[in-house]
């Protein structure tokens, strides 16, 4: 016969924590909720900091400009912006409480950053267009300009007539002014269009261009590079271009600072002080040639 098994289990007591641990427990508990929300609410300020701005609360301003264009975009030693334009955009910054971040960009990129966001405004020795104008808005003008001719010395070229020639080769920045007036008035001519300045220079320098069309400074600045083998010619053939600030359509804040900014430098010498930083040599030669300046806005 089988033996009949008794199974005790002890069932033990209960675990109590004392109320003082308790109590200890708790306060541990409420400081870290505290941190934790302590560091949420810095990343979010972090955040906040970087969309809205800097630290010091101003706000950033993206600037794009192709600096290839000397003395008014270039860069210095170091490759950081420097020039006429970026010393006036950079005041207009300080005035305003922006953080300018300046962007070299190529020339033709420049009206597009501004439609895809990827700038603020532009400023690049830009002259304003009708054309220009059904994709961005301008400022008022804050310089004017006038187009010129640089001839290849043995070119005989001494007047725009001369250039519209059949058997003529006209050089034009992709995109500038000269080449939208070579297109239009230049029509036996041969017009070759290249990307920047200063390749232009070197096609009339070397002979394979007759011509170079781009504003009064710019032929005057390269002729004075190049005596021996250019001729400047500076006989006006067109009325002269505004150069403005080009902004998003719509964006009119941006525009009435812009436009405030520019009048203010108009009569507060502004303009006298950058002229003669970077202009004082061309504006004595303007001066003895006749030429109107590039701040003359009358």
């Amino acid at each position: 016969m089988e033996r009949a098994f008794s199974l005790s289990v002890s069932v033990p007591t209960p675990f109590r924590i004392p109320h003082r641990v308790l109590a200890l427990i708790g306060v541990i508990t409420f400081i870290l909720a505290c941190c934790l929300a302590g560091c949420t609410s810095n990343a979010a300020d972090s955040d906040s900091s970087a969309t809205d701005g800097n630290a010091t609360g101003e706000k950033t301003l993206r600037v794009a400009m192709e600096l290839a264009y000397p003395p008014f975009e270039t860069k210095d030693d170091a490759g950081n912006p420097e020039g006429l334009a970026v010393d006036l955009i950079r005041d207009f910054g300080a005035a305003y409480g922006y953080d300018v971040q300046i962007e070299n960009t190529a020339w033709d990129g420049l009206i597009p950053s501004l439609q895809s966001d990827k700038a603020d405004l532009v400023i690049s020795s830009m002259t304003i267009t009708d054309e220009r104008k059904q994709s961005v808005d301008f400022s008022d003008a804050y310089a004017m300009a006038q187009l010129a001719i640089l001839a290849n010395a043995d070119s005989g070229v001494a007047s725009i007539d001369d250039l519209n020639q059949p058997g003529k080769k006209v050089a034009v920045k992709t995109g500038s002014t000269g080449d939208v007036y070579a297109t239009k008035n230049l029509t036996n001519a041969e017009i070759a269009r290249l990307a920047d300045e200063s390749a232009c220079v070197t096609e009339v320098v070397q002979g394979k261009a007759d011509g170079f069309l781009y504003d009064q400074l710019t032929i005057y600045r390269n002729h004075q590079a190049n005596p021996d083998t250019t001729e400047a010619v500076f006989i006006p053939f067109q009325d002269a271009e505004e150069w403005g600030i080009a902004v998003k359509k719509g964006n009119t804040e941006l525009l009435d600072q812009l436009n405030a900014f520019i009048a203010q430098s108009k009569t507060d010498g502004e303009f006298d002080r950058l002229t003669e930083k970077y202009l004082a040599d061309e504006k004595k030669a303007f001066d003895q040639y006749g030429f109107k300046w590039f701040f003359d806005f009358e």
